[in-house]
């Protein structure tokens, strides 16, 4: 468990699902309730902006969930990344080798029931939460096109999900490159997160001497821990509270 109470000098880091929200049977079936979006609105004017997602969602993915407020954010692992001042970057691939792959594995999805292919512009996912008994065959299909694909694309394993995407960036750069930035820089940072992906992130967390904080079970490199999504929207609403600390 965490203790500490949120601190609003803090810089806070969040993955989306299965941390901030549960996680849907399909990315797009994935809702932010109202109550979240106000708690999400409230850290981040308590914080003077210091709040970013960090998920493999792609950023127009994140403004559908969060249509409320545009937060800084870094998309598909790090690949792409939107600063405090609304400024996007990509990071730079070759981009006709992915089309290639999204080819490939459309067919095996055609021929695969329960498979779902999602293509978020800079990398694909292929899930498998509705036919978990495929994972096996998902992971291999994957990484079956590494050899064509090069050294510059890499396999990243989630929760029901396999992905190619860029290599060179992950949520951990991602961190470290808004902890260079206003508001972020010269304040403590802390992520929570839920899956294999955000162990990057958590590791990168701990050499800045932060709060690395997993929500569920599981091995982790982080420090902290959080039951569930519940648990950590208590956590964060404890803070915010006018009687916190009383």
């Amino acid at each position: 468990m965490i203790h500490v109470r949120p601190d609003w000098a803090w810089a806070f880091f969040f993955d989306i699902d299965g941390t901030l929200i549960e996680i849907a049977e399909t990315p797009r079936a994935a809702q932010v309730d109202s109550a979240l979006q106000r708690l999400i609105v409230d850290l981040h004017s308590a914080t003077s902006g210091a709040v970013a997602l960090i998920t493999g969602r792609s950023l127009v993915d994140v403004d559908r969930l969060f249509p409320t407020i545009l937060l800084p954010a870094a998309g598909q692992h790090g690949v792409e990344r939107r600063d405090a001042q609304g400024r996007v970057s990509h990071h730079a691939f070759p981009s006709q080798r992915l089309e290639w792959a999204h080819r490939q594995l459309n067919q095996a999805v055609e021929a695969h029931p329960g498979l779902l292919l999602e293509h978020k512009g800079l990398s694909l996912a292929l899930h498998y939460r509705r036919a978990p008994d495929l994972e096996e065959y998902a992971e291999g299909l994957a990484r079956s096109l590494l050899p064509r694909l090069g050294s510059r694309y890499c396999i990243q394993s989630g929760k029901s999900v396999v992905e190619l995407k860029p290599a060179g960036k992950d949520k951990g750069v991602a961190i470290q490159e808004f902890m260079q930035e206003e508001p972020f820089q010269g304040r403590t940072p802390v992520f929570v997160g839920d899956d294999a992906t955000d162990e990057f992130g958590f590791a990168m967390v701990n050499r800045l001497q932060g709060y690395s904080v997993k929500v569920g079970t599981g091995a982790t490199v982080a420090g902290f821990r959080l039951q569930d999504v519940g648990l950590v929207r208590a956590w964060l609403e404890r803070g915010l509270s006018p009687t916190a600390g009383s």
